[in-house]
């Protein structure tokens, strides 16, 4: 589905129907979903092919084993999984690891209105456990079956903007304290890291999903915090003033 809830349609190039194909067939797979940009309607015509595998229980891989880089699951955390970097007749196919197990535990606690935030190499305010409910809501299914597309769980809108709104303030007064030794990089470190958390908080009182943070910082008011990381400024004084200005463009 997109944002809007609209079932979208996504044809898959043959090389990439190849890999599908043997995914599906895999011992303990139940599902393969289009997931990522293409699933949302961002891509760009260079954009990679994101599958995200859903399995249970014990699960084989050797199908795409000679096609690439095979992960198990576990290599890359509890959130992450594991998956495949694979290169199929010059097409870049992502293989995204899914447990079944873990997506429904967290599913589960995200409609309670519960969630817990994992640090990942490559996120700065790191990834919230209600992202696996966010990508079975807009990941389109290409083979199986999947449970499809849930709501934004009203218990979660209700909960989650105080959480994100409490790390941005503890971001925010750890720039004001680097600010004031004229620590550049950690000042402009944590104040990226609070307009990322005022963003995802207002994804979530917004009741929209929200995949990553390559986008979430995009329509939601931030433009104006989002200008201010681009001129800190050097000495304590200038980046004290940086911090100020970001506290009053996100509290």
């Amino acid at each position: 589905m997109d944002r809007g809830g609209t079932v979208r349609l996504v044809e898959l190039p043959d090389p990439v129907a190849e890999v599908a194909d043997e995914l599906a067939a895999s011992r303990g797979v139940t599902a393969v979903v289009v997931g990522g940009s293409r699933a949302t309607g961002d891509e760009r015509p260079e954009s990679d092919w994101d599958l995200g595998v859903y399995y249970r229980g014990s699960l084989d891989l050797s199908a795409v084993a000679a096609r690439g880089e095979v992960y198990p699951p576990g290599s890359w955390g509890r959130m992450m999984n594991g998956g495949a970097w694979l290169d199929v007749d010059g097409t870049r196919v992502d293989v995204l690891l899914r447990d079944l197990d873990v997506v429904e535990h967290w599913t589960a606690e995200a409609e309670a209105g519960r969630f817990e935030v994992d640090g990942l190499l490559g996120y700065v305010a790191g990834i919230p456990t209600y992202s696996l409910a966010a990508e079975a809501a807009v990941a389109v299914t290409v083979r199986g079956v999947s449970d499809g597309a849930r709501a934004f769980p009203e218990r979660l809108a209700d909960a989650a903007p105080a959480h994100w709104r409490f790390r941005r303030d503890f971001s925010l007064m750890y720039a004001e304290r680097h600010a004031s030794r004229g620590n550049l990089p950690g000042t402009v470190g944590q104040a990226a890291r609070a307009v990322l958390e005022e963003a995802h908080a207002r994804w979530c009182a917004e009741r929209r999903w929200v995949l990553n943070e390559k986008h979430v910082v995009v329509g939601v008011g931030l433009d104006e915090a989002a200008d201010l990381l681009g001129a800190p400024g050097r000495s304590a004084a200038d980046l004290t003033r940086f911090v100020d200005a970001l506290r009053a463009t996100l509290t």
